[in-house]
């Protein structure tokens, strides 16, 4: 190996969380700021935490309503067929 070309490497660097969290395991910084671990990501948790910068998600939760609302008013093309059978027989 050459000499003077690799980094520092800290056996004992901490990892800290912005929930108060830290880990201790080796890098080559000596401490690292994250924003989610393990201690406080969603799917680890099970809590779901939704940070919304410009309402998006209020936007898409209205768009997915919409698309149900309008899911349940339409009809699909076999049941509209059926359908249409059934009225002929009945008028025959």
């Amino acid at each position: 190996m050459k000499k003077d070309i690799h980094p520092i490497y800290y056996d004992k660097a901490k990892i800290i969380c912005a929930c108060g969290n830290t880990i201790v395991t080796g890098s080559t910084q000596p401490e690292i700021h994250i924003e989610i671990c393990s201690a406080c990501h969603p799917f680890f948790t099970g809590k779901q935490k939704l940070i919304d910068a410009a309402r998006r998600i209020d936007k898409f939760q209205k768009r997915l309503e919409k698309q149900t609302e309008l899911a349940k008013v339409k009809i699909g093309r076999k049941a509209k067929r059926t359908r249409q059978i059934k009225i002929k027989k009945q008028a025959q």
